[in-house]
């Protein structure tokens, strides 16, 4: 809508928020960083920080089992 020439405090009015900063702010975000810009972000870290802990236990796991694969090939 902003791109479309419509002022801030109406695009407020129209979508009922009450607060133009917040409108502003989440106009900056998108504009920095798009969607993921948008996204709740509280609470997630932890969430996050497991899923990393996992790739990296998988990753650890795979080249272990593509080292046993090579020792095998070598023996038999």
């Amino acid at each position: 809508m902003r791109l479309q020439g419509i002022p801030k405090a109406k695009i407020a009015e129209e979508l009922g928020i009450q607060d133009v900063g917040r409108l502003k702010i989440w106009m900056r975000k998108y504009r920095e960083q798009g969607d993921f810009g948008l996204m709740e972000h509280r609470g997630r870290r932890k969430e996050y920080k497991d899923l990393e802990r996992e790739v990296k236990r998988l990753r650890l796991e795979n080249d272990v089992l593509k080292k046993w694969l090579e020792i095998l090939a070598r023996e038999g």
